[in-house]
């Protein structure tokens, strides 16, 4: 697994000469609700434009409808200032239960819950409790105590609800 940092991993630009990314002109809206954006995608078809976030709670927490509603309303204004003249499409939804992390940068958003890896050096599986997570790697709270694992042996990760039982131990 890469760690790509949150600036260099923007999405596309809006216009030809235009050096602002949709996630630089989005993000500081989502922060003022007290969420993040973890995942934006952009898709163009002829007159219309499709946007769809993936959002969490900033300091941590669950995501609910109410909060993704907010979002998609305070959005859709920022985005017809955007893009003017085109059909909008806004979906804003939550990393799910079960969500599979697609880069190391998305770590921190998911502090304090259950997540497993699946290890390229020891080819299995190993969950925790999240309790750090930096540009080298991440560190687990497991059952046999606390495991530093670096991204460079994670092939695949995820969250995981079931290990949430681990906060306790």
């Amino acid at each position: 697994m890469r760690y790509t940092p949150r600036q260099a991993n923007t999405g596309d630009q809006l216009g030809s000469g235009d050096q602002i990314s949709l996630f630089e002109t989005l993000e500081p809206v989502v922060r003022g609700l007290g969420l993040a954006i973890v995942e934006l995608a952009l898709s163009r078809h002829k007159s219309s434009v499709q946007v769809r976030l993936v959002v969490c709670k900033a300091g941590g927490g669950n995501v609910g409808v109410d909060d993704c509603s907010r979002a998609h309303r305070a959005l859709l204004p920022r985005l017809e200032l955007v893009f003017p003249g085109q059909d909008m499409y806004v979906e804003v939804g939550s990393p799910g239960i079960d969500r599979v992390i697609k880069d190391g940068s998305e770590f921190v958003y998911y502090l304090g819950r259950g997540i497993k890896c699946y290890r390229t050096d020891i080819s299995d599986w190993t969950g925790g409790i999240l309790e750090s997570a930096d540009e080298k790697g991440v560190v687990l709270k497991g059952k046999d105590g606390m495991t530093e694992i670096v991204y460079e042996l994670i092939a695949k990760a995820k969250l995981d609800y079931t290990l949430d039982y681990l906060r306790e131990v």
